[in-house]
């Protein structure tokens, strides 16, 4: 899932140790404009490599693509949304569109096959009535 807004609060890091060896964690806090009712959501970012790439700060426009998972601890169930890539949004920049897939694409000169496409492998004649 893929979703844009500002960055309107960075929570502690988290550390730990595990079986696999230490571990980062830190959460943030996106605010989106939907219509005219803003809606926040709160993200995790695992790993120290994700954290230092993704730098996230306080105030930037993003787009966060990120997973949602649930887990159950004591008869309670947790939502769990973990960003894999948040890009920051560059203000000014459109995406660039693209055509509908009916239309057709202009093209150059089309390339002509290699030499000896379509002919029979042996060399010999091709008797197929197609």
């Amino acid at each position: 899932m893929e979703l844009q807004g500002k960055i309107i609060a960075a929570l502690d890091v988290k550390t730990g140790t595990s079986a696999r060896g230490e571990w980062k964690v830190q959460e943030f806090v996106l605010e989106t404009l939907d219509g005219q009712y803003s809606r926040k959501m709160v993200f995790s970012v695992f790993g120290a490599e994700r954290l230092q790439t993704f730098n996230i700060q306080v105030g930037q426009d993003v787009t966060v693509k990120f997973d949602i998972d649930a887990r159950e601890y004591n008869g309670r169930w947790f939502n769990s949304i973990r960003a894999y890539d948040v890009r920051q949004v560059v203000p000014g920049a459109a995406a660039p569109e693209m055509p509908p897939f009916d239309t057709p694409v202009a093209s150059g000169s089309p390339t002509p096959p290699p030499a000896g496409f379509g002919e029979p492998a042996d060399g010999g004649s091709d008797d197929l009535p197609f």
